[in-house]
């Protein structure tokens, strides 16, 4: 006893499980549990602590039982439907429960020591108030000086007014608020990645910076649409009440030199990314190639030093379809019919329950040097692996937010293919002119892919395998839209990825005539440049359009202030349906991404089918696809019937993408190689004489580290026979039975082959 500061005892309801437990041979019946509180009473009287009625909540009511005995079934709990009555309970049941100790001492232990032990316990803050972002030595004057540097070898010295005003009105921001470390990162971070040859795309509102575009961090230019002369430095920028991009100007040479013209600029205001002050937190986020990832990320904690950096943590927690599954296998245990109706309100019940730690899936934490995390938070390695070398933040990265700089260098799949692309064509993808005629046609034809006669591919676009408009979702919005610009491209990759956005609002007031493509919203920014265009006073426009594109709604003073300055009925109803909007620097610079593929496609057919089912087709399935186009719309004409009459699996549907692309491939007059066993990659397809040759980890059921296999001890020598690759790989039967399935033999003697598949 001496050891406590107070003793406690709690409902015998609680403890009710000793009564049957063989471990407790004295405790029977609830007079015995209310003996062994009476005895903790006094206990507390003999030796002066207080005692503290406590509940040991586990959920908040009741019914919580009933939630938590789901949960604990799922985990195996074999007393799961025992349920102690771990719910919050009031004061008034709190008393009743105890008064078999007399009403004065029910009181003192229910109500007067809860009160005397919170006294007791001091505020502690767990997480410091402190923000402690990294120190580098020089960020200020390197942004400084790499971004004027860059503008003027771009815009010539002096710059443009226009050029100056920008540059200066960011930088201000950028080292007055202490935003300079985090441009330099990203700079560090992006240089390393182009100088290894991948490609990095910007997300957010970053691409809405000249500085970051200045400093390498983004590809987007968000200067006003213009002309540059690349000989003399003549500009001619263009006025658009509609954010015209510079792509999109008809060619032109200078006047002053007669060079043609360099075409840039997405006109997008910097008040996106740090506010009308320039004081609003900053969030970089960068997509690197998925396969250079990991190397990044190495390369993160190199820059800062081991124990610097980590890897943001997560709380994973019970989704929707999860709890529904944990309460069908509880019903399935126990042979219960349950309403359907029944089932939905405990899944619900089961939901946003913590389940889990996780990390983020590019998510780093930095530590300044000064800094120990511990100051902090805990670390730990994740929850599925505690072996692993990666070490996580404890809490939840928003947590620990407001405290210590967390990057995102997310993997993505553009840039891997993009690179591979740059690979097999020798063509750099900077190089490649946006707004390339051939390749914008794509998003409204498909004549530019030169379709044998009579072939139908089941569009008339020619999206398929394109990023952000590939969806059967989206090729019905260029279909509704026909855009005929890289503007009304970025204009509808901000519908298509906002909430609420597109269907039931800009679809509708377009069809109804009210407006067109180019004057709805589509992007964040749309609404702020719109408001201040009527005369809504430029810090409300700002506000305005932060709480509309969180899904906020309008205030009535706000939505008031609109009416007064002649804002529409139609747009003012528009702004109150949305819930959630992109910015167009996060459109911009995934079209300029898209765009480029695409270009790909037209021009350099095979590479593109090639570096699209190596990055993307992870179920290609080549004894489907690869047996012909007539196999393949076999294949695709059964899915549908499936899908009709609701059999259709998650597998199947996964597979209609690639099947649209395999008939497309066959429909331009390209065909597939059977798989070879001596000249197939094990994880890439290939191009070779008669077509794209699959890898061999493209036959079901072939496991990559088989295919790997097979391919390292390829280098070694050919095989003699089949039991000589069997024995050489260490494959065993059921991989060998795939290859000879598929022809992968024909060329090998056919020693032990009978003996080895009979």
């Amino acid at each position: 006893v001496d050891f406590y500061d107070y003793l406690e005892i709690q409902p015998i309801g609680n403890n009710a499980y000793m009564k049957t437990d063989p471990k407790h041979p004295m405790v029977n019946t609830d007079e015995d549990l209310q003996n062994l509180n009476r005895r903790i009473v006094a206990l507390g009287e003999k030796y002066n602590k207080p005692v503290v009625a406590t509940c040991d909540v586990h959920f908040m009511d009741m019914e919580g039982a009933d939630y938590r005995k789901i949960l604990m079934n799922y985990k195996g709990f074999s007393d799961a439907d025992n349920q102690a009555p771990l719910y919050f309970r009031t004061t008034e049941e709190m008393l009743k429960e105890f008064e078999y100790l007399g009403k004065e001492k029910a009181y003192e232990v229910v109500v007067k020591n809860t009160n005397l032990v919170a006294d007791m316990i001091e505020d502690v803050r767990p997480i410091p108030a402190k923000k402690c972002p990294p120190v580098i030595e020089g960020a200020k004057e390197g942004i400084i000086n790499d971004s004027t540097t860059r503008a003027k070898e771009i815009y010539g010295d002096p710059l443009p007014e226009i050029v100056q005003k920008r540059l200066d009105k960011e930088l201000h921001s950028i080292t007055t608020y202490g935003f300079s470390v985090m441009y330099r990162i990203a700079q560090e971070l992006v240089r390393h990645s182009l100088a290894d040859g991948y490609l990095v795309g910007s997300r957010g509102s970053v691409g809405s910076s000249l500085v970051a575009y200045l400093s390498d961090i983004t590809e987007v230019n968000s200067l006003q649409g213009h002309y540059i002369c690349p000989n003399c430095k003549n500009v001619e920028f263009i006025e658009s009440e509609i954010g015209l991009s510079g792509c999109d100007l008809p060619d032109k040479v200078c006047p002053k030199c007669g060079t043609k013209y360099r075409k840039d600029g997405h006109d997008i205001p910097f008040e996106t990314f740090l506010g009308f002050k320039g004081d609003k937190e900053p969030d970089i986020d960068l997509n690197f190639s998925g396969v250079y990832q990991p190397v990044i990320h190495k390369y993160t904690e190199t820059f800062f030093g081991k124990g610097k950096v980590f890897k943001a943590g997560t709380i994973g927690t019970v989704a929707e379809k999860t709890a529904f599954g944990y309460v069908k296998k509880y019903c399935e245990e126990r042979n219960l019919v349950m309403r359907n109706a029944e089932m939905k309100r405990l899944a619900k019940g089961c939901e946003g329950v913590k389940r889990t730690s996780g990390q983020h899936p590019g998510g780093i934490i930095v530590v300044p040097f000064e800094n120990d995390i511990h100051e902090f938070c805990p670390v730990q390695h994740p929850a599925d692996d505690p072996n692993s070398d990666i070490i996580t933040t404890h809490f939840d990265y928003h947590k620990i937010d407001q405290n210590l700089l967390k990057l995102d260098e997310l993997g993505h799949d553009d840039p891997t293919v993009i690179r591979m692309l740059e690979d097999i064509t020798g063509l750099h993808a900077r190089d490649i002119p946006i707004g390339d005629p051939e390749t914008m046609s794509l998003f409204t034809s498909n004549k530019a892919l030169k379709l044998l006669p009579g072939k139908d591919i089941g569009t008339n676009l020619g999206t398929y395998g394109i990023p952000e408009f590939g969806t059967k979702f989206v090729r019905q919005m260029l279909e509704d839209t026909k855009p005929t610009t890289f503007s009304e491209l970025v204009r509808i990759s901000g519908l298509s990825h906002g909430t609420d956005v597109w269907l039931g609002n800009a679809q509708e007031l377009i069809r109804e005539g009210k407006c067109d493509l180019s004057h709805s919203i589509c992007a964040r920014d749309d609404i702020m440049i719109y408001l201040i265009s009527c005369g809504v006073e430029e810090e409300h426009s700002f506000k305005i359009m932060e709480m509309v594109r969180k899904g906020k709604g309008l205030t009535p003073e706000y939505e008031q202030e609109m009416r007064d300055n002649n804002v529409p009925d139609w747009y003012i109803e528009s702004c109150k349906k949305i819930k959630y909007m992109f910015p167009k620097a996060h459109a911009a610079a995934y079209v300029m991404s898209a765009f480029r593929i695409a270009y790909f496609k037209v021009h350099y057919p095979e590479a593109f089918y090639i570096a699209y089912y190596t990055v993307r087709a992870d179920d290609f399935d080549a004894s489907v696809m690869a047996r012909g186009e007539e196999r393949v719309r076999e294949e695709m004409r059964s899915i549908n019937a499936k899908k009709k009459d609701g059999t259709v699996t998650p597998k199947e549907e996964n597979l209609i993408p690639i099947l649209e692309i395999c008939i497309e491939m066959y429909a331009r007059g390209i065909n597939f190689v059977p798989v070879d066993l001596y000249e197939s990659h094990a994880t890439d397809f290939r191009q070779v004489e008669g077509g794209i040759l699959p890898p061999l980890s493209a036959l079901p059921g072939l496991s990559e580290n088989d295919a790997i296999s097979i391919t390292e001890e390829r280098k070694n020598g050919e095989f003699r026979n089949v039991e000589d690759l069997r024995i050489r790989t260490g494959i065993g039967k059921n991989p060998l039975n795939i290859l000879e399935e598929n022809g992968c033999f024909d060329d090998l003697p056919d020693t032990d082959q009978v003996s080895l598949f009979d």
